[in-house]
This record gives C-alpha cells, sequence and structure tokens, in this order.
C-alpha cells in the first residue's frame, strides 16, 4: 500500500490530521516503506511527503493544505487522504479540485488505498528554472 504512494525508504513523512478513524494497516504500510516512524506537525524540519486526513468537518481545506506545506521541502508531495464516497466526512472531489489551487497545488492522481479511505496526490507545480 505504501509503495503506491511513491513512498521510498529513508523518506521523511510527516502524518497530519490523524484521528480515531485513520486506517492503521495504511499507516503500518507507509511506515514499512519508509522503514522509520512518521514524524508530526510538531517536527520542526524539512519533510520528504505528509499524509493529510482530511474529513468533510475538519475545517477549511484550503487552510489545512497550506499548513501542511509548511516543512515540505522543493517538489515533495501532499497526499490528502480522504474518506471514501458513502462513508461519513466524505470530502467532494470538487472541493478538492477548487482548494488546491488556491493553495498553490496542482493535483495529479487519486487512488483507493484502503477499504475505507483514498488518497489524492497534490503537489507545488514546478516553477521554470
Amino acid at each position: 500500500m505504501g509503495d503506491r504512494l511513491g513512498l521510498k525508504p529513508g523518506m521523511v513523512v510527516q502524518e497530519l490530521g490523524w484521528d480515531n478513524d485513520t486506517d492503521d494497516e495504511l499507516r503500518v504500510a507507509v511506515e514499512d516503506v519508509i522503514d522509520a516512524d512518521m514524524v508530526d506537525g510538531d517536527y520542526g524540519n524539512v519533510v520528504d511527503a505528509v499524509l493529510l486526513w482530511w474529513r468533510d468537518d475538519d475545517g477549511d481545506l484550503v487552510d489545512g493544505l497550506v499548513d501542511a506545506l509548511t516543512d515540505l521541502v522543493g517538489g515533495g508531495s501532499i497526499w490528502l487522504l480522504t474518506p471514501k464516497v458513502g462513508r461519513p466526512g466524505t470530502v467532494d472531489a470538487a472541493d478538492i479540485a477548487e482548494a488546491a489551487p488556491i493553495a498553490g497545488l496542482s493535483q495529479t492522481t487519486t487512488a483507493a488505498v484502503s477499504k475505507d479511505w483514498q488518497a489524492t496526490r497534490l503537489v507545488a507545480p514546478k516553477t521554470p528554472a
């Protein structure tokens, strides 16, 4: 599962938005792939990727995405994990498509990553050299 997110051993992955409803199997799979524990929002250093668990009632998605960018290294990605359609807390795909560019991000891929969660990969657009 974790390798489907393009993660590799040695990467530093920050996890934000963890709660009782997050998928522990997915969390363990990510930590197995990176061969380390994920770090939290208090990490205070740059990270290679962010796993952002987000539900419809978590507040303003744009604010959440901007906050997730704080420690992200250039070229890193945010994996926005949202409940699948029909599950409590589902986030409308249109809301993600609308919030991403406002936060300065581009939506690239979406994948089902567990029974209840799907992941949307968001990246900062590459700036011309």
